[in-house]
């Protein structure tokens, strides 16, 4: 999860946006995605980012005369390696330490805003609007009291449930120390009391009675900026000969990809069980995953005989994986344990071929889905009409 706070003055036409995003890959280019967008209609962006991390978002930055990079040094923090900056610089249990530290950076912060005066602050939500409403909504005062699994009933109209497993997870999760003396629940709660408004990369078409519900829960305005799987544009350079060869060499659809994200390591057991899973299937396969648990690289932790290609990819999260699975039916969850939240091979070979047995009810119904959402989402203008309107409500906020 990751929210943060953005901040804009308008002049006669335009805004001066700041983006602080929190320090990790999917937050700071996600932020830098929505800035291009915006600096495209000729809004300025000052874009605060750790110092080291400016030179890898560079290429990415497609309007360097309108988006300012502006490099901020991070403190070093006690339990902190020397130079850790983001996220992607240290293991999952020392996040904390990284919020600890961007903390630390207050004064610099209020120096800009001094500078800037803003007419508001804003909530931008990397997270889907039914991850908000259904961890975080007030109705349930979660941060005043225990927890308990009533506590994380889905909202309406959502048919989203979380096992034994997952609500332990999600409860250390939100209550855990994120920074020096405050939990990470609270923290949120706290950006999105004191926000103007609430914004999140999605649309009505896909998440509005989420977007509904989370509006009349915090009684501020959500604003969608787009949708939150958009085409991407067309690579500027070519895949790499080996890999090209490597892709060319099978037919469509035939290849799977599997990504967790940056931030998710599995113990060695489970990473085993899932690459021996996509053997089991007889298909190809691409898999951009961390080395586990206690091991240093990927090849010692495969099992003896698994042959794999790595890429590095980002993000994902349980509820949007719920959310994807049962409520828009675009895919097929892997089988766990409820208790222990345990997969086996055998169940990451049953969910690739669900999905990829022609003669199944489950492949009509996904396939259909996805040619509806595929239809919408390449429809033209579509994101552009978002991020207009996006900036449209923007401006009303000022009246």
């Amino acid at each position: 999860m990751g929210s943060i706070q953005k901040c804009a003055k308008m002049s006669d036409r335009t805004f001066h946006i700041m983006m602080y995003p929190w320090f990790a890959t999917g937050h700071l280019t996600s932020f830098l995605h929505i800035s291009n967008k915006l600096a495209e209609r000729g809004h300025r962006v000052s874009f605060l980012l750790p110092t080291k991390t400016q030179a890898k978002l560079e290429p990415f930055n497609l309007h360097k005369n309108l988006i300012s990079f502006i490099p901020i040094i991070v403190p070093h923090v006690d339990g902190l390696p020397p130079g850790s900056e983001t996220t992607s610089d240290v293991p999952f249990p020392l996040h904390s330490l990284i919020m600890t530290a961007i903390d630390l950076t207050a004064p610099s912060i209020q120096s800009f805003l001094r500078d800037l005066k803003p007419h508001f602050s804003i909530h931008h939500c990397t997270i889907s609007p039914a991850t908000v409403g259904y961890l975080l909504s007030p109705e349930r005062k979660i941060n005043e009291k225990p927890l308990t699994k009533a506590d994380f009933k889905a909202p309406p109209p959502s048919s989203i449930k979380l096992f034994p497993h997952e609500v332990q997870q999600v409860t250390s999760a939100t209550l855990k120390q994120f920074g020096r003396d405050i939990s990470f629940i609270e923290r949120l709660m706290i950006s999105f009391s004191d926000s103007d408004a609430i914004t999140f990369k999605s649309c009505k078409e896909m998440e509005g009675p989420y977007c509904d519900y989370v509006e009349r829960q915090f009684k501020k305005p959500v604003i969608l900026a787009r949708p939150v799987v958009v085409v991407p544009e067309p690579p500027i350079v070519a895949l790499e000969e080996k890999w090209a060869k490597w892709l060319d060499s099978f037919k469509p659809k035939t290849v799977i990809f599997c990504a967790f994200g940056s931030e998710c390591i599995l113990k060695k057991d489970q990473f085993q069980e899932l690459v021996l899973g996509f053997e089991l299937t007889g298909m190809p396969f691409l898999a951009a995953l961390k080395p586990p648990m206690g091991t240093e690289t990927i090849e010692f932790a495969l099992p003896e005989g698994v042959k794999m290609v790595l890429l590095p990819n980002v993000g994902d999260q349980i509820l949007n994986a719920r959310l994807m699975g049962r409520d828009f039916k675009v895919g097929v969850e892997v089988e766990k344990g409820e208790e222990d939240g345990l997969f086996t091979r055998e169940g990451v070979c049953k969910a690739v071929w669900a999905v990829m047995d022609e003669g199944s009810l489950v492949v009509k119904e996904v396939r259909d889905n996805h040619a509806k959402w595929r239809e919408f989402l390449l429809s033209d203008g579509l994101e552009n009409s978002y991020i207009d309107s996006y900036v449209q409500k923007l401006r009303s906020l000022l009246k």
